[in-house]
């Protein structure tokens, strides 16, 4: 990526991400965290229903499809909206950690326009861990993983406590989430939202 900052370059003594045991296999769906999600979530009617799957080490692939919905230009994607698929996309390499984080600083490059109807693919991994920071990286692709290069970012996520969210979050989706009897859905719901 070209002008990564420093403060998205890990530190000499960051260690190598180790996938976790219990981590989805390769080539798993991971589905949505949370249901309301913009990024990822099935119930928003607008939103992106980015779909994600586990990749080899601490790696994922996604995809979504670019609605009119999401235009910015007549015609083309929102960059905001392509920023939130790659935040969406990086924040879910978490899950293969089985950390829960937040977004702490994300660079974009857009590279070239995406027009409504794109499938835009993208390819994440995890680069670096050193201690509460998680280094990634990610590169989204007009139409498949050998399609031209659209957007790239890097990102730094800092691991949080679970009352981050509960403490800040609007009391009745906490209530809600935490309800869920689906234990695999109340722990999802809160690994990846700012």
């Amino acid at each position: 990526m070209s002008g990564t900052s420093a403060a998205l370059k890990p530190p000499a003594d960051a260690t190598t991400p180790v996938r976790h045991p219990d981590a989805p296999a390769p080539g798993e769906l991971l589905g949505a965290h949370y249901g309301h999600c913009f990024g990822c979530g099935e119930e928003q009617s607008h939103g992106l229903h980015l779909a994600a799957r586990a990749g080899q080490g601490v790696s994922i692939t996604a995809e979504f499809t670019v609605q009119p919905a999401h235009q910015g230009a007549p015609g083309l994607a929102h960059g905001g909206v392509l920023a939130t698929a790659l935040d969406e996309t990086l924040g879910s390499l978490n899950w293969l950690l089985r950390t829960i984080a937040v977004t702490g600083r994300l660079e974009t490059d857009f590279v070239r326009p995406v027009p409504v109807g794109t499938v835009l693919y993208l390819e994440a991994e995890v680069t670096a861990v050193a201690g509460r920071k998680i280094y990634s990286t990610a590169t989204g692709r007009i139409g498949g993983p050998e399609g031209p290069v659209a957007v790239r970012a890097d990102a730094l996520f800092v691991e949080v406590k679970v009352d981050h969210f509960t403490d800040n979050g609007r009391q009745e989706e906490i209530r809600a989430a935490m309800s869920d009897p689906d234990q695999l859905r109340r722990a999802r719901a809160f690994e990846v939202n700012p």
